[in-house]
C-alpha cells in the first residue's frame, strides 16, 4: 500500500536548479527543522500541474509546507489555498514561510477534519489524515468536493495485479477510493516505487 515519502525533503536538494523557488525554500525550511517526510518531487509536479485548474485548494498534512508550496507555485490568479497541520511548531513555521502570500493562502494549526470549515474544495489533498489508510477514518468526498473536483491520495506503491495487494491482503486503503460510489479514480504511477490516486467527484 504505502511507500512513505521517508527523504522526500532531501530529494529536493539535488541541486538541479528545477524546481520553483517557493519549493527550494520549503525545502530548506524542513532541512533547517529535520523534517524528512515532505512529498516527493515527482509528487509535487502532479500538485503543480493540478492547481492550475483550481480556484478552492484544500491539504491534509501541511508539515513543513513542501507540497503546499507546490500547490502554490502552480496556483493562478485568484486561487485560494487552505491547509491544515496537527503538529503546533510545524504549522507556526510552516504559516510564516506562506506569511507573504496572506490571505490567499492559509495555513492552521488543526487536525485534519477541520479542513471541512474552509471546502467545498476544487482540489483537495489528502496528505495528513482523511486516506482512509491503516484503518483510520476516510474524508468524505461529497461532503469536501464541488461536483468535478479532484481528490489527491499519494505515498502509494504502484500496484502489480487486480485487485491491489498489501502486505499479503486486499489493500483496503487503495481499493476504498478505487471503488468509492462518488468518485472515479485512477492510479498514477509517479515513479517505480511511487504512485498517487487521483479522484474525480462524480455530478
Amino acid at each position: 500500500m504505502a511507500a512513505m515519502s521517508l527523504d522526500g525533503t532531501r530529494a529536493h536538494l539535488s541541486g538541479t536548479g528545477d524546481l520553483p523557488a517557493l519549493v527550494e525554500r520549503a525545502a530548506q525550511h524542513a532541512t533547517r527543522l529535520g523534517f524528512r517526510y515532505s512529498c516527493r518531487p515527482e509528487q509535487g509536479r502532479l500538485l503543480h500541474a493540478l492547481a492550475a485548474g483550481a480556484e478552492r485548494i484544500g491539504e491534509t498534512g501541511t508539515g513543513c509546507g513542501v507540497g503546499l508550496a507546490w500547490l502554490v507555485s502552480g496556483m493562478r490568479g485568484g486561487a485560494t489555498a487552505v491547509s491544515v497541520e496537527q503538529d503546533a511548531e510545524r504549522a507556526r513555521e510552516a504559516a510564516g514561510l506562506f506569511a507573504g502570500y496572506a490571505p490567499r493562502v492559509t495555513v492552521r494549526h488543526a487536525d485534519w477534519p477541520a479542513i471541512a470549515e474552509h471546502g467545498p474544495f476544487d482540489l483537495l489533498v489528502l496528505d495528513g489524515g482523511g486516506q482512509a489508510k491503516d484503518g483510520a477514518p476516510a474524508a468524505d468526498p461529497a461532503a469536501l468536493l464541488r461536483p468535478g473536483g479532484v481528490l489527491v491520495i499519494d505515498d502509494f506503491t504502484p500496484a502489480r495485479g487486480a485487485p491491489p495487494v498489501h502486505a499479503g491482503a486486499p489493500d483496503t486503503a487503495r481499493l476504498h477510493w478505487l471503488d468509492h460510489p462518488a468518485l472515479r479514480t485512477v492510479e498514477i504511477p509517479l515513479a517505480p516505487d511511487l504512485a498517487t490516486l487521483v479522484c474525480t467527484r462524480k455530478g
